[in-house]
């Protein structure tokens, strides 16, 4: 096949299933992502625990998640670990959600945990000096702070779960790569519906990209929102 003969008609014909693959996309990498999240503070806490019983657990499962192909852990929890907890598959689309957010929050902690030690010991020490109770200092002084650094760290996470969701199509799951995969063998053209795909995935990476950038102007120190900004700016001209 030569590119003069490209034919996109027949992506058209198939739009319905490719908007519900990106749909479905969606829905795995904000689920996935959401959890992750939430886990990644839970472990990333726990690695800073001087209590060896709260430390080792969350050592060894970020070592694991880390250290092993996320296909595995997608395969493992598809066709073993779910089925033998509730004696059946629950489908594709838990299947996958949880692959990826157990996935998701091995990596996030180790973002929060270096965000967290990378704020100075003495603003806890002085929180603390002060009465304030740790679980209080963290919660109000040490995590917004830390916030601001971990936002690139974990916007590209963002950005790389939304890329690994696609293996998910390896448990059948009808996301954007199956779509193409389905109008491939429609067709037996592999050019447009794999180039239509790589679009899509570009497409949603390039908005990601664009809202981290965002959140992370929003929250770096020299943000000055708008309203401030037209009165220094009146008061410059003034």
């Amino acid at each position: 096949m030569d590119f003069p003969n490209i034919r996109f008609d027949m992506i058209w014909e198939y739009k319905e299933l490719f908007l519900h693959g990106l749909w479905v996309t969606l829905s795995l990498t904000a689920l996935g992502y959401l959890g992750g999240i939430i886990l990644g503070l839970i472990l990333g806490m726990g690695k800073l625990s001087k209590r060896k019983w709260i430390f080792y657990p969350c050592k060894y499962y970020v070592d694991f998640f880390r250290g092993t192909p996320l296909l595995v852990q997608i395969l493992l929890i598809h066709t073993a670990l779910i089925p033998t907890i509730f004696g059946h598959s629950l489908g594709y689309f838990v299947s996958g959600v949880t692959a990826l957010m157990l996935n998701c929050g091995a990596y996030n902690a180790e973002i929060i945990r270096a965000g967290i030690q990378s704020i100075e010991k003495g603003q806890m020490e002085a929180a603390r000096s002060l009465g304030m109770p740790h679980s209080l200092a963290m919660k109000t002084i040490i995590l917004p702070q830390a916030f601001r650094r971990m936002v690139p760290p974990l916007g590209n996470e963002l950005i790389a779960l939304l890329k690994d969701s696609s293996l998910v199509t390896v448990i059948a799951a009808n996301d954007l790569l199956y779509a193409g995969k389905v109008v491939s063998g429609a067709y037996f053209r592999f050019w447009e519906p794999y180039i239509t795909v790589a679009i899509l995935y570009l497409l949603l990476t390039f908005i990601c990209t664009k809202i981290i950038a965002y959140v992370e102007n929003r929250f770096s120190n020299s943000y000055v929102p708008s309203s401030r900004r037209k009165i220094f700016s009146f008061g410059r001209s003034a």
